[in-house]
């Protein structure tokens, strides 16, 4: 054993914990996109290959590429419709509530019954309350896919550079 990882365990280990950031996603428990990373920085660590480092360097820019994108664009998005960053931590704290009163879905139940009231308390306005909930909707999801996005062309970077190197 030279390493951190048991002999025999750089690539399954580092394809686990890559596994887990996908997961983490798809499942937003977890930083997913950071682990994801996390996988190929072991991964390098473990190679010692200056190979090892330029698969990490260009997963590392894919990184900041997606961290960038999935806040940028639905950013955008939610200005233009009118949802604040406010709305959005309310609306992630009901999803925490809701987590509690609904086991399994209630933070998504929570989240958008959260967003809702945000938008419909101070105006009364049913239709557009649910158009800005619909819009905030669009833009998490947006969000989670270029995420999943950038952990994939990660995971799909290492790959190559398990082959070439």
């Amino acid at each position: 054993m030279t390493g951190l990882l048991p002999e025999g365990a750089p690539i399954w280990a580092p394809a686990l914990i890559m596994l887990v950031g996908i997961v983490g996603i798809v499942v937003p428990v977890l930083p997913g996109l950071l682990i994801t990373l996390l996988g190929v920085l072991l991964w390098a660590f473990e190679t010692g290959t200056t190979g090892g480092w330029i698969v990490f360097a260009i997963c590392a820019v894919l990184f900041v590429s997606g961290v960038a994108g999935q806040y940028l664009i639905p950013g955008k998005r939610l200005k233009a419709e009118g949802v604040s960053t406010g709305a959005l931590v309310l609306a992630a704290l009901c999803g925490i509530a809701g987590m509690f009163v609904i086991p399994i879905i209630g933070f998504f139940v929570g989240f958008v019954v959260g967003l809702f009231l945000q938008a419909y308390l101070p105006r009364r306005d049913t239709a557009a309350a649910w158009r800005r909930t619909k819009a905030a909707l669009r833009a998490i999801l947006t969000s989670i896919g270029i995420e999943l996005i950038a952990a994939i062309l990660i995971v799909i970077t290492w790959v190559i550079g398990l082959i070439v190197t």
